[in-house]
This record gives C-alpha cells, structure tokens and sequence, in this order.
C-alpha cells in the first residue's frame, strides 16, 4: 500500500493536467451540442416538412456512425478539402456533432411531451410560435429532459476519452503514456478510474439534486 501511495503522489501531476483536459473537452463539446440539438429538436418539431426531413436525415446518419469514425474524418479528412484543426478542436467538434444528434432527440421527446391543452391554449390567445416556444414549451421541456440530458452528460464526460485517438492528451492518454513508460500498468490504470469516479460521481449527484428541485417546481 506504502509503495502505491508513493508511486501515485509521483504520477498524479501528468494524471492531474490529463484530467483538467478532459473537463475542458468536455464542457466545450456540451455547450456546442446543447446549442447544436436545441437547433435540431426545434427543426423537427416545426411542422415544416422541409425543415423537418433533412434534419430527421442529419441526426440518423450521425447516430449511425462509431465517435472514432466521425473524429477520424474530422481530423485527418477534413484538411484534404481545406478545413486544418489541432486535435483538440477536433474531438470538441466531433464529440459536440455526435452528442448533439442524441441531446437533439431528448429536447424534441421534452417538446413533444408537453401538453397539447397547453400550446391550442397559447395558440388560442394569439401567441406566435416563436413566443409559445420560448414561454410555454421549452421551460416545461427542459423540466421534463433533465434526468436524459444529466444521462447524456455523464456519457460525454466518459466518451471525451475517445479524443485519446487523435493524439488529445487528455486522462486516458495521460495514462496511456505514463503506463507506457513506467510499466507500471496497475498503479496507473487504478489511478486513472478513480479520477473519471472523482469526477461523474458528483456530477451524478449534482444532477440528481436539480432533477429533485426541478419535479418539486413542477
């Protein structure tokens, strides 16, 4: 235990700089894809059909495609036609893109949940649909996606390991690199999993707390 204890205070600063990464990667792709899916639930649930189909067709196709793959394109395809990103801009972009298919779909099942009563009511008092979305729809919306949107975030968080392929150094490269070259495969990998329970652990309990409040608003 002694001999652990003091190998993990020797590897703990590179651990600590890979984990910083990883909330960073994972913070900005969550704001990106929160805004990207909040676009693609509103575009399915216009009513417009020419709106609504290329969408519908955007976020399957992007579903159906592996994290790797799509950050594989982004990274090493998308400077053949011109478009040159550092790694780090790459996995945002591309964990952003996949997770903003998925946040899209929980935001359209929260709008398509909401009370039909309501929106003929809002619709019956003259309201436009740009109004009725931002004071009736989406707040009740928001409180029913919580606990998929909460979901979603603790899956990004663990997935931003992915960015690991196209050389981020973020926690898992970190250790990678570290185990790589101290061969001591254990004490980091061990130190590795506790820094990703360090980290979606109070996240799933800030999470719950908000989704407690906001069913007791309801």
């Amino acid at each position: 235990m002694s001999d652990f204890l003091s190998r993990s205070a020797d590897y703990m600063p590179l651990l600590f700089e890979g984990m910083w990464r990883t909330v960073a990667v994972t913070l900005l792709a969550l704001c990106l894809a929160t805004l990207l899916g909040l676009v693609w639930a509103l575009l399915r649930t216009s009513g417009v059909r020419v709106l609504a189909v290329p969408t519908r067709i955007l976020v399957e196709f992007v579903r159906g495609i592996p994290i790797l793959v799509i950050l594989f394109y982004i990274y090493f395809v998308m400077p053949e036609i011109g478009l040159d990103l550092t790694a780090f801009q790459a996995g945002v972009i591309g964990l952003a893109l996949t997770y903003s298919c998925y946040i899209g779909e929980t935001f359209r099942a929260g709008i398509e949940a909401v009370d039909k009563g309501q929106i003929e009511a809002a619709k019956s008092i003259g309201m436009r649909r740009p109004l009725m979305m931002r004071r009736v729809v989406l707040p009740q919306a928001f409180r029913i996606v919580v606990p998929p949107y909460a979901n979603n975030l603790v899956m990004l968080l663990k997935d931003s390991s992915q960015v690991s392929v196209i050389s981020v150094a973020e926690l898992t490269m970190q250790g990678k690199m570290l185990a790589s070259s101290t061969f001591d495969n254990m004490t980091v990998f061990t130190l590795v999993a506790l820094l990703y329970l360090c980290l979606t652990i109070p996240l799933n309990m800030v999470m719950r707390r908000v989704e407690l409040r906001m069913g007791k608003a309801r």
